[in-house]
């Protein structure tokens, strides 16, 4: 449908709205027509021309009830037509101000009204007090306007009522109902993570075979896991989803197998970002987590938690306050994953900083050591195999042989390397530049590169 059809179905919803605020304002106030329900006013008609609405199409999935609807329709209300919200502006001729119940706010740079949960509140509860349930169901964190977050909610300061938080529409949502393209979430409060990916193929993957072994049987799971669930019945044995540990030093290729398995099996992997999530506040690291798991728990998505142990580490005896919370936190995020029906990547520098309660749960625990020197060579390799090279002279099998660096470090050495040789106007990298580099890599764990390793 174009773009100019499905604008026409969001005004007729405007349209409903208006209606529906002029008859809670009529029976409210009393007026001509009180005794008419809003409830009562027909909903916008489909027809030929807007049965495919993408609108239309999503509040169906999405099964909305009528109260879920009229709070979609508040906050498209501000970003679609404006002024279907200017009646809230009405002074109560007894006080000579706006009306308290109304709710709303209006912002500097936004000279409309925009509504807040008070303001979805009066709808319902104008007339019908005992209404005020719906409102709660509406704006809890399981409904799923919230969950898929459509409806934002924010506090424009601390301590006032929850109902004065302003109700907002996600400008990704409202790109859909106009564009039938929903934008990829972005790294923000409301949405802690970070989509990843690599130009790379597994053919750059430098892994000993067993390791790439385990590796292989996440990715039969992603591409067979729902037909072992569904048409071998496994649901009724097994939970749903798959997790697994990558643990190992830094730069052995956790994070590049985490996007490789995404790239081959058509799938985006989110790198949740921890310093987001964890708060020292009690409940707020449940909540932040919950935003990405909400999110992700109809998507095929893969949840890459990396430095996990910030999270995920162990349990401690419950001596004190922060103890026992920090154990509730534990078992609130052991929960959480062991539920999730997708699959869940957690990356540890050491196995051992894991909490056992959720190794007993992963699938697989994968070990990510150090290359050796024969696979470092192969590293090498692959890392000076384009437009920058080494210089013949250097010996590879000794480079790999005397200085034990990750593929990640390599990577870093190529970077280095590149850039010196690009400012000589040149495609080489001499010796001294790659063993200048090494030595940088080196310094970053305070190593040394001795006499003996540089001649």
């Amino acid at each position: 449908m174009e773009t100019n059809q499905e604008i026409l179905v969001l005004h007729k919803e405007m349209d409903w709205l208006q209606e529906v605020i002029d008859q809670v304002i009529c029976s409210y106030l009393l007026q001509e027509g009180h005794e008419n329900r809003w409830q009562d006013i027909p909903l916008p008609e489909i027809n030929a021309d807007t049965e495919n609405s993408i609108y239309y199409k999503k509040i169906e999935e999405w099964n909305l009830n009528l109260y879920e609807r009229l709070c979609l329709a508040l906050i498209i209300a501000p970003q679609i037509k404006p002024e279907v919200l200017d009646v809230f502006f009405s002074k109560n001729a007894m006080y000579d101000r706006g009306f308290t119940e109304f709710g709303g706010i209006v912002n500097k740079s936004h000279s409309g009204f925009l509504p807040t949960g008070q303001t979805f509140s009066f709808l319902i509860t104008a007339v019908n007090p005992e209404l005020r349930i719906e409102v709660m169901n509406v704006l809890s964190s399981s409904n799923i306007l919230i969950k898929e977050q459509v409806l934002v909610m924010e506090a424009t300061e601390s301590n006032v009522p929850v109902l004065n938080q302003i109700l907002s529409l996600n400008e990704r949502w409202l790109h859909y109902f106009i564009t039938g393209i929903l934008p990829k979430p972005e790294h923000s409060v409301s949405f802690p993570a970070q989509q990843i990916s690599t130009n790379m193929n597994w053919s750059d993957l430098v892994l000993e075979d067993h390791v790439m072994q385990q590796v292989m049987e996440i990715d039969a799971w992603l591409n067979y896991g729902e037909t072992l669930m569904t048409e071998w019945g496994l649901e009724n044995k097994i939970k749903p989803g798959y997790r697994t540990l990558f643990y190992g030093p830094p730069g052995t290729g956790k994070t590049l197998t985490a996007s490789l398995l995404g790239k081959s099996t058509n799938r985006e992997v989110y790198r949740v970002d921890l310093s987001m999530i964890v708060s020292k506040y009690i409940g707020e690291t449940e909540k932040n987590l919950s935003k990405i798991f909400d999110v992700a728990q109809h998507k095929n998505w893969i949840l890459f938690f990396d430095e996990a142990d910030a999270l995920f580490g162990k349990r401690t005896n419950a001596s004190s306050s922060n103890d026992r919370h920090a154990n509730q936190q534990t078992g609130y995020l052991l929960q959480r994953i062991e539920d999730f029906p997708g699959v869940v990547i957690l990356a540890s520098n050491l196995k051992e900083n894991m909490d056992e309660a959720f190794s007993r749960r992963f699938q697989s625990m994968i070990h990510f050591t150090m290359p050796t020197a024969e696979e470092r060579v192969q590293l090498w390799q692959k890392a000076f195999s384009g437009k920058c090279k080494l210089n013949p002279d250097i010996d590879i099998e000794t480079i790999a042989e005397n200085y034990e660096l990750a593929g990640g470090a390599i990577i870093n050495v190529l970077r280095y390397c590149a850039l010196i040789a690009i400012q000589r106007n040149e495609t080489v990298v001499t010796y001294q530049d790659l063993l200048e580099g090494i030595r940088r890599e080196f310094r970053k764990e305070n190593k040394t590169l001795s006499v003996t390793q540089m001649n």
